[in-house]
C-alpha cells in the first residue's frame, strides 16, 4: 500500500476523532494528512510528504487555530429575541415605581419596573431599556443618564 494512501487513512481517522472530541486541533491534523496525502498522490516522495504535513500542522496549530479559538468566544454581532431590546428607548404608558408599570418598546406593551427601587416614572416620560427579566423591562429615566 503507497504511504499516500495511509497519510488519507489517518486524515480520515483524525476527522473522526475530531467530530467526537470538537478540540479544533485533530481537525487541523487531518487537514495537514490530507495535504501530505495529495503531495503523496502526485508523486512527490515521503520527505516532502512529511515536510507538507509539518508545515500543513504548523501552519494550522500556530495561525488557524488561535483566530479560531479567538472567533469562538466572540459573542454574536446581531442580537434577538429579549436581547436586541436592551439598550432601546422606550415610552412610559403608565406610571412605573419600584414594582409596577407599563411601558410601550418596539410598538408592543412591556410590563416594567424603575431600575432604581425609590423613582418613580411618570407616564409620557422616555426610558432607556437596562435589562429584561422574564416579561418585564427594567428602565432608567432618560434625562437623567449622565
Amino acid at each position: 500500500m503507497p504511504v499516500w494512501v495511509l497519510w488519507l487513512i489517518a486524515g480520515a481517522a483524525l476527522g473522526v476523532a475530531e467530530v467526537f472530541t470538537l478540540t479544533l486541533s485533530l481537525g487541523l491534523l487531518a487537514a495537514a494528512a490530507i495535504v501530505a496525502g495529495v503531495v503523496g498522490a502526485l508523486g512527490l516522495g515521503v520527505a516532502f510528504q512529511v515536510v507538507a504535513f509539518v508545515a500543513t500542522a504548523s501552519a494550522g496549530l500556530l495561525v488557524v487555530r488561535p483566530i479560531a479559538r479567538r472567533q469562538l468566544g466572540q459573542p454574536p454581532l446581531l442580537r434577538s429575541g429579549t436581547d436586541a431590546l436592551v439598550g432601546r428607548s422606550a415610552v412610559v404608558i403608565q406610571e412605573i415605581a419600584a414594582d409596577r408599570g407599563r411601558i410601550k418598546l418596539s410598538g408592543e406593551e412591556w410590563s416594567a419596573r424603575a431600575l432604581d427601587d425609590t423613582l418613580t416614572i411618570p407616564a409620557g416620560a422616555q426610558v432607556d431599556v437596562m435589562e429584561i427579566e422574564g416579561a418585564t423591562a427594567v428602565v432608567y429615566p432618560r434625562e437623567m443618564l449622565p
